[in-house]
């Protein structure tokens, strides 16, 4: 059987998803936080064997190790404006060494969510090589949380069989209604359009970019979950992952996307960033590729403009889920 922490979340649902697709319906172990209504149609109409809750999962995983094949570790908090520590400590520390620590002593592969946010400031050129991760300094808590996993996994003597910690950068696409803030820009962009007529972009307050010129490498959730099976149906090297499209584009781009997906005129308009935001802005990203491809993953990644036109079409326009 196979295990999505995070299953009701944005990223997990959506490999739900697909692995109904592929024809998974009665191996699937959904863990999450079950009382938060919030997220509850994001599996909807998915077919699933077992609900875990959260709470109760490590426990559970305990006694019934014997029958899972494999995890996806996907749940965390992920609230990059939070500042509770002890937040981050417990869900995506403590929780995450507890879950490693169960697949390495009974031999399941572990395939987890890490971020780019692990990167911080972008000053080694955001590299999957392991040999830079100690030199990594996070910008907020969340890319602290994710950053001292990451190190934590490449000091462990036991591991699972093959263990995987994807870096995901910027990721959008259908099921992340519930995220509101930390929704992506595409969703916020649309349902301004869609009530203003315009979308409002972060002006730069780095004399290198223009307005609305900051870049990030936006990547498709079901490029996403994609590379996710690859983990699952190859036998790939342990190790950490960029999960990426390799190409950086601007917030002019990702504007420029949505108005073209809904056949309008583009109408943006810059407004200053706030300060709490300034000091721990990323103003590039662009995921390095090259270890993913030299595992075998061979799969044509969607451009952004294809992406967007996906998602806007047959998801926000609609009120979809995936």
């Amino acid at each position: 059987m196979i295990v999505i922490t995070g299953a009701s979340g944005f990223i997990g649902s959506c490999l739900v998803a697909r692995l109904n697709e592929l024809g998974h319906y009665r191996d699937l172990i959904v863990v999450d936080d079950f009382y938060q209504d919030r997220k509850d149609k994001n599996l909807d109409k998915k077919f699933i064997r077992e609900w875990i809750h959260r709470d109760i999962f490590i426990d559970w995983f305990k006694k019934s190790h014997k029958y899972i094949d494999l995890v996806f570790h996907l749940g965390a908090r992920t609230d990059t404006m939070e500042q509770d520590w002890e937040i981050f400590q417990k869900l995506n520390l403590d929780y995450s060494q507890s879950i490693w620590n169960i697949c390495a002593e009974y031999n399941i592969p572990l395939v987890y969510a890490s971020s780019a946010a692990t990167y911080g400031d972008g000053s080694q050129r955001y590299s999957d090589d392991h040999k830079v991760v100690s030199k990594l300094k996070a910008l907020n808590p969340y890319g602290k949380s994710k950053l001292q996993f990451d190190q934590w996994v490449l000091k462990q003597k036991d591991q699972p069989p093959q263990w995987a910690g994807l870096k995901f950068f910027n990721v959008y696409g259908p099921n992340e209604y519930h995220k509101g803030r930390m929704a992506s820009v595409v969703y916020h962009g649309y349902g301004q359009i869609r009530k203003t007529g315009k979308i409002r972009l972060f002006k730069s307050h780095n004399p290198d970019y223009k307005d609305g010129e900051q870049m990030r490498d936006f990547i498709y959730v079901k490029d996403v979950v994609d590379m996710c099976l690859f983990f699952m149906e190859n036998e790939v090297e342990s190790g950490l992952y960029n999960i990426g499209t390799g190409k950086a584009r601007s917030f002019n781009d990702l504007a420029g996307g949505i108005f073209s997906a809904l056949s309008l005129p583009e109408n943006i308009e810059y407004f200053d960033m706030p300060e709490s935001l300034r000091g721990q802005y990323q103003y590039f990203t662009e995921a390095r590729m090259d270890k993913l491809k030299k595992a075998g993953y061979k799969k044509k990644i969607r451009s952004l403009e294809e992406g967007i036109e996906d998602y806007v079409t047959n998801y926000l326009v609609k009120g979809a889920y995936y």
